[in-house]
């Protein structure tokens, strides 16, 4: 006859697994999540159209009116 944590015929431990292992991730996710250890945040800005364009604007990529007509559309 046996006595003890394993008198359930095992399910005591497994159960108390299952129990260490979800306390284990949920403190690794909190911790990611209040370090800020995510994609979104490391990723730059995404640059708007009108952005680009004042960009090429001034690298001189396009010329005046060709930036009035584009910058005109865009803000249409």
């Amino acid at each position: 006859m046996m006595h003890g944590w394993y008198a359930g015929g095992g399910w005591a431990f497994i159960f108390m697994a299952v129990f260490w292992v979800a306390a284990i991730a949920a403190v690794v996710f909190l911790i990611r999540g209040l370090t800020g250890n995510s994609v979104s945040r490391t990723e730059a800005p995404r640059e708007s159209a009108l952005d680009i364009l004042k960009r090429r604007y001034a690298s001189g990529e396009i010329d005046k009116a060709e930036y009035e007509e584009k910058s005109r559309d865009l803000k249409a």
